[in-house]
Parts: C-alpha cells; structure tokens; sequence
C-alpha cells in the first residue's frame, strides 16, 4: 500500500503593488516603533538600577533619581508607552487603512470599501 501524495496548496492571490508597499511600511513602522519603546523600557528597567550609585546626587521631585524611578517614576513610563504605542499604531491602522479603501474605489470592489 502507498500513500498519496499530498495536494498541492493554493497559491495566495496576487497582492496589488500599492497595497503591499503601504502594508510593507505599516509593518517597519510597527517594528521600528517596538523597537524604541522596547529601548525606553530597557532603559528604565535595566540601565537606571545599573548606574543608580553614580546617579545618586540627581534629585527628581525631591528624591534621588533612582529612588524615584524605582518608586513611581517606571511605572509612569511603562503606561506612557502604553498610551503612545495604542496613539501611533491607530493613526497607523488608519493609514493602511486609507490605502485598502483608495484601492478598492480604484478598482471598484465594493467588499472592501467602507
């Protein structure tokens, strides 16, 4: 007894030109975007608690500066990164968005316009 052979996959269909530039740069944006509020993070986490006996003498809201950071100060960048990552990827959404809408009314396909 043999086995069959498996069928062969479909072939995704072809992606306009227009559409995969506009998805390319969605995407390196959103990689870049991780990429520096990850920096921020490791900054805060990691690299103010290493150096913290050299930064000391630097006074923040009446505290030492890693005291400070260590308090409350980490957790306030944390939620900043929050609130501008959810902020720059809907403006981000919005734009590849606008591109599948502008393409769509180009070449009249009313299931993906809005």
């Amino acid at each position: 007894m043999t086995v069959p052979p498996r069928p062969a996959r479909a072939a995704p269909p072809p992606v306009p030109e227009p559409l995969a530039r506009a998805h390319a740069r969605y995407w390196r944006f959103n990689v870049a975007l991780i990429l520096v509020l990850m920096a921020i993070g490791f900054t805060v986490s990691f690299v103010v608690p290493f150096f913290a006996p050299a930064l000391a003498g630097i006074r923040f809201a009446g505290f030492s500066l890693p005291f400070y950071v260590g308090a409350q100060g980490a957790i306030l960048v944390y939620l900043v990164l929050i609130v501008v990552y959810i902020g720059l990827m809907q403006r981000a959404d919005r734009a590849l968005r606008r591109a599948y809408d502008e393409h769509a009314a180009h070449v009249g396909n009313p299931h993906h316009a809005r």
